[in-house]
């Protein structure tokens, strides 16, 4: 790369599709957003003039923004179903590519976004920003440096306080929990235990949007996923959406010879004790705040591996073996049976 500004498309201006954007137009170093798309034209113009680009830059079609001359990489942010697609084509036009979790609907799907990748000769880089959060950085390196001994457990789960959007109830478009609420949770199981899924056995219930049960029977809220993996570990992944009490994401490590914790539900330090004799403590109410430097950090990570020339530190097959984890647990829940990766 010459050392102009990485010039970026951001593809889905949604929650996190505006979270890239705001990183990559002020906080990551040498970088700009220089195109938006979205289907829908009041968040895309909307996410335009946040940004201070020209009407121009704002585009319906995402094909129009990835073709840009002045576009070097694409971040995606849409629903799920469509990520192979606009991956193939940021690749095929030579941009590199971020592309939010999960990575796609199927495992082929993902092979695909890798085989362009490797055509185009781009970066594919998936956005687990856990990896990139200084409480799991912190707790990495201690299990490297072997303060627990072996890993044994990783417990993990993601409780998230809103309802799941309509879109989500058809898990032919979402994939369910597993995928729009656990693919970091896989990661980090994955990550942490330095193994591969080899078994799961999933359950999962409605028990929060009892408005999506006659139209979508097979949607869960809820779910328990049990893993064992290929060194012989075990994880423990809980899922669930609507819990309404905070965003919820905790971790345990454990080893033959101790435990490592991360995460907290208070969102601060502050405990008041009333005369009630109640002890209140703000909790967290979005992972928008829990992880803004994680995601922060990751972008950085992006330009970086582009500058310097290497893959990413997330990279597509880490993506695609959590896709095959959310594929073989809907399989487990559909069928009330542990499933063979």
């Amino acid at each position: 790369m010459s050392q102009q500004p990485l010039r970026i498309a951001i593809v889905g201006t949604g929650r996190a599709g505006m979270i890239h954007a705001g990183n990559f137009s002020r906080s990551v170093p040498d970088a700009r957003v220089t195109a938006v798309s979205d289907a829908v034209a009041e968040s895309r113009e909307t996410a335009a003039r946040d940004l201070a680009l020209p009407a121009s830059a704002a585009h319906a079609d995402y094909r129009e923004a990835v073709t840009r001359d002045d576009v070097d990489a694409v971040v995606i942010a849409t629903p799920t179903s469509l990520h192979r697609e606009i991956a193939e084509a940021a690749a095929a036009a030579g941009k590199h590519i971020f592309c939010e979790k999960p990575m796609a609907m199927r495992v082929d799907e993902c092979d695909a976004m890798i085989a362009a990748a490797a055509k185009g000769k781009v970066n594919l880089q998936i956005g687990f920003m856990r990896r990139f959060d200084a409480g799991f950085r912190a707790a990495k390196a201690r299990v490297e440096a072997g303060e627990i001994g072996e890993v044994v457990q990783v417990k993990t789960l993601t409780h998230g306080p809103s309802y799941p959007r309509p879109w989500m109830f058809d898990l032919a478009k979402s994939n369910g929990p597993l995928a729009e609420v656990n693919s970091h949770d896989i990661d980090t199981v994955r990550w942490f235990s330095g193994g591969e899924f080899t078994e799961v056995h999933a359950i999962a219930g409605n028990y929060r949007t009892p408005e999506a049960v006659a139209d979508y029977p097979d949607f869960y809220d809820q779910v328990l996923l049990t893993a064992r993996l290929s060194n012989g570990a075990q994880g423990s992944i809980s899922g669930a959406q609507g819990v309404q009490y905070a965003y919820d994401a905790r971790c345990e490590i454990l080893g033959t010879h101790g435990l490592i914790t991360i995460g907290s539900l208070r969102g601060d330090t502050v405990m008041v004790c009333t005369r009630e004799k109640e002890l209140r403590s703000p909790a967290i109410v979005s992972w928008m705040n829990l992880f803004r430097e994680a995601y922060l950090a990751e972008d950085i990570e992006f330009a970086t591996s582009i500058r310097e020339g290497r893959p990413p530190a997330a990279a597509g097959k880490d993506g695609r073996a959590a896709v095959a984890v959310v594929n073989a647990g809907n399989q487990s829940i559909r069928e009330r049976k542990p499933v063979t990766l």
